[in-house]
């Protein structure tokens, strides 16, 4: 008995250092990104680990006056209209593939799907054409529809393979009552569905937030611009000036770490519930 128990004081032990470390990787670089935002370009290279003599708040003020606040405006535009889309328009196509014994339904599903064997890097150049075709190059759309699309596949599987293991009884219940099809998926299915609907919005507003090749490529006015595209730009703006730079970049770290705190536990249970289910 006392050897299994020190077997499972040195695992938990273990796992607990191997967890710390984890989180000392991941926060350390944080930290130390809003602490040299607020020196000055000179302590950053004389004393680059050292705190800041003086806090320069102002760096945040002089970072959204060269242009953040414009890039952080696009960038929450897009990833909200992009991200509440591609959830919308998934749950459309995962709630009859899940629900319904249609013919054609699992080629239905595996075309869907099979959009996630599609690397973005080879289509620039058709959705570039497509996007001149269409009259919406160089504008938030040129942005939006690519993200929708390519969001689309992961979102239907994820929500579809939640809805396939949601208990029917309540939706029989309400058929019963003269329901239809829209209004239980309205009224019924997508408020049960919340936690994988809300694990599906961040996921897919975490990668549009941070997408760089598309901003860059279908976007040329610099009014357009969305966070990493304008920062990039910001060095040139600023003389590389690199803790306005870096205020910059804590900046547009903000709005996602918010978000996951603020639906941590939706994602938590998201998950665990779609890989039970799943």
């Amino acid at each position: 008995m006392k050897r299994a128990e020190y077997r499972r004081a040195a695992t938990r032990g273990i796992l607990f250092i191997g967890l710390s470390a984890l989180a000392v990787s991941i926060l350390y670089p944080l930290f130390w990104m809003v602490v040299t935002s607020l020196k000055t370009n000179r302590e950053l290279f004389l004393n680059t680990w050292a705190l800041p003599t003086r806090w320069q708040w102002s760096n945040y003020a002089l970072a959204w006056n060269a242009g953040v606040g414009r890039f952080f405006f696009n960038s929450v535009f897009v990833t909200a209209i992009s991200t509440a889309a591609a959830t919308l328009i998934s749950a459309l196509a995962a709630y009859p593939l899940s629900r319904f014994g249609f013919r054609g339904r699992t080629a239905i599903l595996m075309f869907i799907v099979g959009g996630l064997m599609l690397a973005p890097q080879i289509s620039l150049i058709s959705l570039y054409k497509l996007l001149q075709g269409l009259g919406i190059y160089n504008t938030y759309w040129a942005m939006i529809v690519p993200y929708v699309a390519y969001r689309i596949p992961f979102t239907v599987f994820l929500l579809w393979s939640y809805f396939l293991f949601l208990p029917r009884e309540v939706e029989e219940a309400a058929y019963s009552d003269g329901c239809n099809s829209w209004g239980i998926l309205w009224h019924v299915v997508l408020p049960m569905s919340k936690p994988i609907i809300a694990t599906a919005a961040l996921l897919s507003a975490r990668v549009i937030w941070n997408e760089f090749m598309f901003a860059l490529v279908f976007v040329e006015d610099s009014a357009l611009r969305t966070i990493p595209i304008g920062l990039m730009g910001l060095k040139s703006q600023v003389d590389t000036d690199w803790t306005v730079l870096l205020a910059g970049l804590t900046m547009s770290a903000v709005p996602i770490i918010l978000l996951f705190i603020l639906t941590q536990k939706q994602f938590v249970r998201g998950l665990a519930e779609g890989g039970v289910k799943g």
